[in-house]
This record gives structure tokens, sequence and C-alpha cells, in this order.
């Protein structure tokens, strides 16, 4: 008799009392719910969560469904730590930066200036210090982080008048991301704002902005700042490499079976893996666009540089002096960046070095 006539004449509870088990145990389904920061226009970042959803489908086989909500959809984009804390929805992809106001540590899980590039920071947070210091840190807000992609060095933004000198940034109204460049172009006489992406065009076409930064060319091309700011600047010396996360109510994930906590981790890989991928391919692309259109694509002076990382510096100390926790997470990724800065010489930058200065 095969197993299925014997479930139907025995029942269950024959079943069991013949020692003859169900060959599968059927998983509860689970849906949870993901609110970004970000809008569906910029399909690179909020592509990233999308991707996140459709892997953990795949790989559940339909069992494990994630809703993904743009900002404002179900929350500001700036409302989704409280949301998570709170238990409103299971998932966010956020960049942390945008929270220092709760605390100047969550900068650590984005991009801080000076800071590190995409692959250091991957590096310091899965072979590092990085995801258990931050991880530990988050847990006062109920979150479990994993990497939901990497934007790599970004652009230092959009002007509507030339920067000559450092000089020129005092008295500047800017928007920027969040994190510890507010504090530290404040040293600077910038005017720091931050503010979602989707209000900034009309700002800096209002003039109640002077300047933006975003991430890159094919994301700045898309928000149409070159309409509006014909001043291009780089390097973002602020966001080495920019990490967006995926921030997971603890409760939540500690409920989940243990393939469906892998299932998780699986799919945010696949999710980061592909967004640092896609930059660096449609980057470069977006640039001879914007360029051929007439964008003036200028590198910052060399003194604003210089300025910008004293006050950088200062600013640092100062919030170390202050937060014994700060100070243990710095430190630690300045020592993980100073080994990575050491084998960089003698690999990648010396190799692109070459390349950059030879016709391919």
């Amino acid at each position: 008799m095969d197993r299925r006539s014997l479930m139907k004449r025995a029942g269950i509870a024959g079943v069991l009392a013949s020692g003859i088990a169900p060959a599968v145990h059927a998983q509860a389904a689970v849906r949870w719910r993901l609110a970004s920061s970000f809008p569906k226009s910029l399909d690179t970042i909020f592509g990233s969560a999308e991707m996140f959803s459709k892997t953990v489908k795949e790989l559940s086989g339909g069992k494990f469904e994630v809703s993904v909500h743009a900002a404002g959809e179900l929350m500001p984009a700036f409302g989704v730590v409280d949301a998570i804390q709170n238990g409103t929805i299971e998932m966010a992809q956020t960049a942390p930066y945008y929270f220092t106001g709760k605390d100047p540590i969550f900068a650590f899980g984005c991009a801080v200036p000076f800071g590190l590039t995409a692959r250091q920071m991957d590096s310091w947070m899965e072979h590092g210090n990085g995801r258990k210091l931050m991880d530990e840190f988050y847990g006062k807000y109920n979150i479990k982080s994993f990497s939901a992609g990497n934007t790599g060095t970004q652009m230092g933004g959009w002007y509507r008048k030339e920067i000559k000198s450092a000089a020129d940034l005092k008295g500047l109204k800017m928007r920027m991301g969040g994190g510890l460049l507010g504090e530290a172009m404040n040293k600077l006489g910038v005017v720091s704002q931050n503010m979602p992406a989707g209000e900034v065009y009309q700002a800096l076409e209002k003039g109640t902005l002077d300047a933006t930064e975003f991430v890159g060319p094919y994301d700045d091309e898309k928000l149409g700042f070159a309409k509006v700011a014909p001043f291009y600047y780089y390097p973002g010396w602020w966001e080495g490499g920019a990490e967006l996360e995926f921030f997971v109510n603890s409760k939540a994930f500690n409920a989940l079976s243990p393939e469906n906590k892998a299932i998780v981790s699986a799919a945010t890989q696949v999710a980061a893996r592909d967004m640092t991928a896609k930059y660096d391919a449609v980057n470069p692309v977006a640039l001879k666009r914007l360029v051929a259109n007439k964008t003036k694509l200028k590198p910052f002076p060399k003194d604003v540089l210089q300025a910008g990382y004293k006050a950088s510096m200062e600013v640092f100390a100062e919030h170390e002096a202050k937060s014994p926790e700060f100070k243990k997470i710095h430190q630690d990724m300045r020592a993980f960046q100073r080994d990575q800065l050491l084998w960089t010489r003698f690999s990648e930058f010396y190799y692109d070095s070459f390349m950059a200065s030879v016709k391919i």
C-alpha cells in the first residue's frame, strides 16, 4: 500500500501509530513588508530591494514573500528606523547615516568622511569587526543588519557656481545625505540640509539650495540635477563607498525557521552584489552622456580636500570625546583602513594608475 492510500484509509492518527511519518513537513507561509527610503525611479538602489524580494520568493518556492514599498508609500523615507524598532514593519532598506540625529554611530553603517571604499567596507563588515560592532549597536533599535549593496565612491555633487577654493564653500546652502558630513561641512561654512532625493531638484531650481550631493552619474542624471546646477565636482570625499543596508526587525528575524533565516541571508548577498555591479556598469556611460550635454566636470581643488579632511578629523575627535562606543567603532575602522591602504598601494592603486595612463 502506498503512503497516500495509507493516509486516506487510516487517517493521521493511524499513520502516526504505524510509525510512518510524512516525508515532507510543510512550512507555514511567511509574508513580510519592506519599506525603502528611496523612490522607484532610482532603479539601481531601489532595485536592490526588488532583487531581494524576488530571490526570497524563488528560494522559498513562493512560501516566503516580501512586498517592497517605495519611500512615502507606507511611511516617509526617514521613518523606517522607528517603524522597524516598534515592529510596524519587518524590514527596511535605507542608508544608515540618515539617522545620525538619533546617534552619530549610525554613520559607520553607511559612510563617513574619508572612510572606506566599497571593497574595504565589504571586507570590514563581513571579515573584520564591522558587522559585529554595528549589530551590537543596532540592537538598541531592535535591528539586525545585512548589506543591501554599495554605491562605490560617489561624486562630489552639483553646484550652481564654480568652487575655486575652500573659501567658496562659505555660506553655501547644500543638500547632503546625512551622517557626519554635515558637521564637517558646517565647519567649512556650509549650511547643510538633509532632504529626500525627490525634493532636491525644485529646491535647486528655486535657489533655496545652492548645491547638492547625491550618488553618482546614473542616479544624478535621472534626477535632472544637470539642468539646474551646471558644475559637477569629484570626488565625494565623504562617501568613499556608501553602504546601503537592509534593516530587519530582530524579533521578526528570530521567529523565522533556520531555513528562512538562511534564505534571507542568501538573498541579501545576491541583492548587494547585483547593486554594486550595476552601478559600476551604468555610471561611466551616464557620465559620458552628462559631459556630452555640457556638464562642467571638475575635480575639487586640493585645498577643499585638505580643509575637508581637517574638519572631518575634528568632528571625529569631538565625538570620540563624548562617546566611548563611537571611539571604539571609529578606531577599529581606521585600524582596518590602514592595512587596506597599505595593501592597495601594491595592488589596485598601482595597477589602476598605470591602466589609466595608457590607451586601451
